[in-house]
């Protein structure tokens, strides 16, 4: 519970610095483009590398289930259904908590162990303003990017897969895909991105300057940082995937 109201709190005054600072023209740009260059540079590939096999995976599953019912021209729909409405925000958070996040958490937890934080703190500086907010605002900025490209990336793997190597037909995939698949699924992921990116954001951010305890502190650190984000990215993604149905429920073709 104290980790959790640390977290919260973290994540309003965060929050709420970035957009007094963005309104105020103070906000710290330099440190914004170069975290968002890092954290890109940093989970493309490994989103990439991700992506195509899952694709390809759910391309294999779905095909078999649906050969069993007599439904094999229904197979784009497993690319509308599972890679927009769930595994693009998923994998592209989950890469961004194992890649990005577990650096972030690195680089404050080794500035509060050489005593940076506390610095800045003497000196006037508002670590939250200089360090934090722009971090968040890049988690969030790349986090959307790569949800799109985790979006386009799985189609490209489940229409290869299906039409050259499943013998499937182009038009049944891409009709299908088109009918199980709209709009409000990608709103549905941009959403879930924001929601999952902040989380990310504030927890590793958290986790680097609460760090104690040297090197070993650090490691220890950026360990707690991965396991509870990739948690609160399954628990929040059920959360929201029932809310979304409830509220918004699926209409006949």
């Amino acid at each position: 519970m104290k980790t959790m109201g640390e977290q919260v709190v973290l994540g309003l005054r965060t929050i709420q610095w970035l957009v007094l600072d963005i309104l105020r023209w103070k906000f710290p740009t330099g440190e914004f483009v170069r975290q968002s260059a890092f954290m890109a540079g940093t989970a493309f590939l490994p989103t990439l590398l991700v992506t195509i096999p899952i694709g390809v995976v759910l391309s294999i599953q779905f095909s078999l289930l649906a050969g069993q019912v007599g439904a094999t021209s229904l197979s784009g729909a497993a690319t509308g259904l599972v890679v927009i409405r769930q595994g693009a925000p998923l994998v592209a958070s989950m890469l961004l908590a194992a890649a990005v996040g577990s650096a972030v958490c690195a680089d404050l937890g080794s500035r509060t162990m050489r005593e940076e934080i506390d610095a800045m703190e003497v000196m006037g500086v508002n670590p939250i303003r200089r360090l934090v907010a722009p971090r968040l605002l890049a988690v969030i900025l790349v986090g959307i990017g790569l949800t799109g490209w985790t979006c386009f990336i799985g189609y490209l793997a489940g229409y290869s897969f299906n039409v050259y190597m499943q013998h499937g037909a182009p038009g049944s995939f891409i009709a299908t895909f088109s009918s199980f698949a709209t709009v409000g699924d990608l709103w549905l992921a941009l959403v879930k991105t924001i929601v999952f990116a902040t989380i990310v954001g504030i927890v590793c951010c958290h986790k680097g300057l609460a760090t104690k305890g040297g090197s070993a502190g650090v490691a220890n650190s950026v360990n707690a940082a991965v396991v509870e984000s990739m948690l609160l990215l399954a628990v929040v993604n059920v959360a929201m995937s029932q809310l979304y149905v409830i509220i918004f429920p699926r209409q006949g073709l």
